[in-house]
């Protein structure tokens, strides 16, 4: 339920909505390429921090057996400051972008707990299955809502609102409220995995401090789990193009045309794609395996870039959201499940937390290159061929990942 409280989050504000609100309204009276500039550095910005505060947090978490109060502190930012967005005038990009960076650090570091619940939930040989379907139920709850948002952008008469700019303020608003609510279940549901001290620890440290050194010592660890981390290392370039492809996507579209109401129609494509989609990948998963499930993800994904290189009119961009439904979530889940598998269970915070520094780095280079390709060429096109090195480079490392020798070590770590 967690997947589909926050995935309202990352399909309405991420990708569907905000990205060309903030062109239209927030950054009204800028250049186009301007805008589209401070908006991928923003996203830059906001990632990197999230990137140095994930393993600390994890490892506050692991140490105080605290996983679930640290997701609560994060939805509660979360779902404030995107509550906020419906408050956001035009020209005010300053403060849209302060907004828009807190609830992408709240929500990113929320996942850091809530993907290191799964080893505690799933038994190894259930996690691909488990995981995908996380993902599914979050593109059908993030999908539901998004079509409501839809109906009110396209006709806000009809619900009462006076015009199409109150109607989006409204849908960030809703985002927060479907994000609090259905955050509940988790909270009342799944139980807090036990306190597990490492031998070198005693119960009353500063939690800061035994942080730090668990960082520290979880860091030179991981390269013992050889798998674990080349997977990590693989995740880091293949996910830079997804992640690229999940945020830019929007505000390339606004750039060279693209309706705004015709992309949302296409957002709603790629969650409804989606749900059978990540069903499908975690059964494929148990057929031929996670890694090679990976790697047809991979695949598609590098002609979705070139045929986005081409894009000109709005049934292209229907049919690349058709595309990137049918591998967005499943490349996603199953990374999440197959590293989950060759970690120790009783660390797994801490280790997601470094899964959330890799992520999160990997969605650094790809937006930060879009904004240096729009400062040196006045165009975002020359970026969307270089994003196919992200997919091609990380297959060759994920190549080298033995799943058998990563799960045996896991396994005898206990």
């Amino acid at each position: 339920m967690y997947d589909w409280a926050n995935s309202a989050f990352q399909s309405t504000v991420i990708t569907a909505v905000f990205p060309s609100f903030f062109s239209a309204v927030a950054a009204a009276g800028l250049p186009a390429p301007a805008a589209t500039a401070r908006f991928a550095w923003a996203t830059t910005a906001a990632v990197t921090i999230t990137a140095v505060l994930g393993p600390i947090l994890g490892a506050i978490a692991d140490y105080r057996a605290v996983k679930k109060k640290m997701l609560g502190v994060f939805v509660a930012i979360g779902v404030i400051t995107t509550m906020m967005m419906g408050t956001i005038d035009k020209g005010e990009w300053q403060y849209a972008l302060a907004l828009f960076m807190i609830a992408n650090i709240a929500i990113a570091c929320s996942f850091v707990f809530y993907d290191s619940l799964l080893p505690h939930i799933a038994a190894p040989d259930e996690m691909d299955r488990v995981s995908t379907a996380g993902y599914a139920i979050g593109y059908l709850g993030g999908g539901v809502l998004l079509v409501i948002n839809l109906a009110w952008i396209l006709s806000p008469l009809t619900f009462g609102i006076p015009d199409t700019t109150t109607a989006i303020k409204l849908s960030f608003v809703s985002v927060g409220a479907w994000w609090l609510v259905f955050s509940i279940p988790l909270f009342r549901r799944v139980p807090e995995p036990l306190r597990a001290l490492e031998a070198d620890e005693t119960p009353n440290e500063n939690p800061i401090r035994a942080a730090f050194v668990r960082v520290w010592e979880t860091f030179h660890e991981l390269r013992g789990y050889r798998q674990a981390f080349l997977m990590l290392v693989a995740f880091l370039i293949y996910n830079d193009g997804i992640q690229t492809m999940i945020r830019m996507a929007a505000i390339y579209g606004t750039e060279i045309g693209i309706d705004r109401n015709a992309q949302i129609e296409a957002f709603v494509v790629v969650q409804f794609v989606g749900i059978p989609c990540s069903f499908l990948f975690g059964a494929l998963a148990g057929r031929i395996g996670a890694k090679t499930a990976i790697f047809l993800a991979l695949a598609i994904y590098t002609g979705i870039s070139i045929l986005a290189y081409f894009m000109t009119s709005a049934w292209q961009f229907f049919a690349l959201a058709f595309l990137v439904g049918t591998v967005q979530g499943g490349s996603q889940a199953l990374s999440r499940s197959l590293f989950a598998r060759m970690i120790p269970k009783h660390k797994s915070s801490e280790y997601f937390g470094f899964f959330s520094v890799f992520e999160k780095f990997a969605g650094i280079a790809g937006p930060a290159l879009f904004a240096v390709s729009v400062s040196l060429f006045g165009s975002s096109r020359a970026a969307l061929l270089s994003v196919i090195l992200f997919f091609v480079c990380g297959a060759v490392v994920l190549m080298r990942v033995n799943v058998a020798e990563g799960e045996a070590h896991a396994a005898a770590a206990g």
